[in-house]
């Protein structure tokens, strides 16, 4: 009978109990041997990490101004630290809550509108049984991803101008009132979704025509055969096959549902519907570049990330809850 110092992976009195050295010795070679098999593909997702490391962790020390008195001559280590009074005058300014109102009525409109839109396109797409016919609405859809924003708010301004805008005069002849959508404060969020939904909602359908490419199809044969129609398969068999993706997007969209987008904002804002048009991210270009109050701007945006940390954090908990994948 064998006694336990020759039983392999029982350590007996005959075996040598491995130090705290040797655990690391072993542990360093054998993540050198995988780095060494797999050096290919680390190379390959080096960009990746570069580009997180240099354009998002490295920025992450300057978080700490928002708590000084940031005065540039004198630097992170040297201006006065105040605590959380920039937060306080942030919340106490008169402001906060139009900026509240504005950023969440237009973050709202986008979680309703625009994060479904990829999906009912995906979903299009992937009942369409001609290839070519398939490929070339794809691509048209995908086009105005790579079309800068600068340029569609130029389009925009061209087509709803009232000096002789063609969509102006259209609307003008069906309605027989002239509509000025361009200053109008209550055309402003619509027009803001509809340039959002124009211009991502083809690029935002990649990922689920991807997931959509991994469902079985003896399953839709076997609901043919079932008797069920288009719909019918795509409500008990496509989507069910693509929700766990639909639910990680959805979380990972809350994490930036305070980031209504700058550039897009900027460009449509103007004097007549700035009431509506003012958000958290061109506040913080006003008072942060315009006006250089940095130290406050600052504090806004770390406000942003909290919100969204929270949100993130709330609606993974809740999807495990329900017995769905999250992102960890």
């Amino acid at each position: 009978m064998k006694n336990d110092s020759q039983i392999p992976g029982i350590v007996g009195y005959g075996s040598q109990i491995p130090t705290k050295a040797d655990i690391k010795r072993n542990a360093r070679k054998r993540w050198l041997s995988q780095l060494k098999r797999n050096k290919w593909l680390y190379l390959l997702v080096t960009p990746g990490l570069l580009y997180f490391l240099v354009f998002k962790y490295a920025p992450m020390w300057g978080i700490v101004i928002a708590f000084q008195d940031y005065q540039p001559f004198l630097g992170i280590r040297e201006s006065e630290w105040v605590g959380f009074e920039n937060f306080t005058t942030f919340f106490q300014n008169p402001d906060f809550y139009r900026l509240l109102r504005n950023t969440l009525i237009l973050a709202v409109y986008d979680l309703v509108f625009f994060f479904p839109a990829p999906i009912l396109v995906a979903l299009l797409l992937n009942e369409i049984s001609k290839s070519w016919f398939k490929r070339t609405v794809q691509t048209l859809v995908y086009v105005p991803h790579f079309v800068s924003m600068v340029i569609i708010a130029s389009i925009t301004y061209v087509f709803l101008t009232p000096d002789g805008g063609v969509l102006y005069e259209l609307i003008a002849w069906i309605t027989g009132t002239p509509i000025d959508v361009l200053s109008d404060p209550d055309a402003f969020r619509p027009l803001i979704i509809i340039q959002m939904l124009w211009k991502e909602v083809g690029w935002g359908t990649i990922i689920f025509l991807a997931a959509l490419a991994g469902v079985d199809t003896e399953q839709y044969e076997a609901a043919i055969v079932d008797g069920a129609g288009r719909f019918r398969r795509m409500w008990h068999i496509t989507l069910p096959a693509i929700r766990n993706v639909i639910i990680i997007l959805l979380i990972l969209r809350l994490g930036n549902f305070l980031d209504t987008g700058f550039e897009q904002i900027f460009l449509m804002t103007n004097s007549l519907n700035r009431d509506v048009a003012d958000v958290f991210d061109t506040y913080v270009y006003q008072v942060g570049i315009t006006q250089g109050a940095f130290s406050y701007s600052t504090a806004v945006g770390l406000f942003k990330s909290v919100v969204g940390i929270i949100l993130i954090l709330g609606a993974n908990k809740l999807a495990k809850k329900f017995g769905h994948s999250g992102i960890y």
